[in-house]
């Protein structure tokens, strides 16, 4: 393997300015620097990171836990994730636990996984990460991170309830508020709501947000407008009929997919969306562009909450002491983003 060392005689510079050169150091000049580099390519020469990291008892890797790849929210994340590792100059070991391809649903209530969890995140920590982030694929509080380790650790779309591993969130309040502002600014006053499961982060979050605006608007919040869903398509179908009994101008839907329910519910009844009845969803799914018309939803901020945990993660590597808690709990909630499309009719009186 090449060394630095026969760089450095090759070009008749000093290993300082090689090693300069390598970690991007400014005050090298031009034609030394365009020197070393050609060098360094022409031998084909290649960092020795193990070396490297004994030295600086850093490896400058972020171990990445997620719970399942495949679910709709990791990928943004993780990109998020890796995003900042690019631009703080660091690596990513990525664990799949693959959790919901091996599970189910069941994962998310059961804590019997957490054994699992803990040893995934102890084998990387035997691997020398200098940090851990856990991506959750279902925002909810999770007591998985072990309470001893002794490297900074984040979770990204769930809530740890820790002082010691800070949580980055979706703002569902904000979001969901932000979604019923604009159908009150359309001209719509009775507004339904297809919920997610009652036992839900999100499905809380967003219901107060919902109830935020009604109070903001000074018209008083119907329980009956409401119904239950379970995140599922079929969960919207079945609900658009008790919302109609309602005399609802506007269906607001706490997930895209339950929103495709509702579509296919009016268009059984000849009801076209968009004309006859608003309807708006939640997530941003891409499937939400192909439904007809396309759907008025709000995105979440997956790439900046991956990006954020990461770059939390990182600050606390190269900053203050791992072993100092801070003295209360650091839940940061990133903005969600309306999408305006085709689906909500402007009833104002004009």
């Amino acid at each position: 393997m090449v060394t630095i060392k026969e760089i450095a005689k090759r070009c008749n510079v000093s290993i300082a300015t090689v090693s300069n050169i390598i970690n991007g150091k400014p005050n090298v000049g031009r034609e030394t620097r365009e020197k070393v580099l050609k060098t360094i390519e022409e031998l084909n020469y290649t960092p020795n990171y193990i070396a490297k990291n004994l030295k600086t008892r850093r490896s400058k890797t972020i171990g990445v836990v997620v719970e399942d790849i495949t679910a709709f929210c990791a990928p943004n994340i993780v990109d998020g994730i890796t995003k900042c590792c690019e631009e703080k100059g660091y690596h990513i070991l990525l664990t799949n636990l693959r959790l919901y391809r091996k599970f189910g649903e069941s994962y998310y209530e059961n804590e019997k996984f957490f054994p699992m969890i803990q040893k995934e995140i102890k084998e990387l920590i035997a691997k020398q990460v200098d940090g851990i982030v856990y991506v959750t694929t279902h925002e909810r509080v999770l007591k998985c991170l072990p309470e001893e380790l002794n490297v900074p650790a984040v979770m990204a779309y769930g809530y740890t309830r820790s002082p010691k591993y800070p949580s980055i969130v979706v703002d569902d309040r904000k979001g969901a508020a932000e979604v019923i502002r604009y159908l009150f600014s359309m001209g719509h006053r009775r507004i339904g709501t297809v919920s997610g499961p009652v036992r839900s982060i999100h499905t809380r979050e967003r219901l107060l947000g919902v109830q935020d605006i009604f109070t903001e608007q000074g018209i008083p919040f119907e329980k009956k407008c409401v119904v239950e869903g379970d995140w599922r398509r079929g969960s919207g179908y079945r609900g658009t009929d008790s919302l109609l009994e309602q005399k609802v101008t506007a269906i607001f839907c706490m997930s895209d997919i339950m929103a495709g329910g509702v579509y296919d519910r009016l268009g059984e009844l000849g009801l076209i969306p968009g004309k006859d009845i608003s309807v708006a969803g939640f997530d941003d799914r891409e499937l939400s562009t192909y439904y007809k018309p396309p759907l008025t939803t709000t995105a979440l901020p997956l790439f900046e909450i991956g990006y954020t945990a990461c770059e939390h993660a990182i600050r606390k590597i190269e900053g203050s002491d791992c072993g100092e808690e801070p003295e209360e709990l650091l839940e940061i909630a990133r903005s969600c983003s309306l999408t305006v499309r085709d689906s909500v009719k402007d009833i104002r009186i004009r």
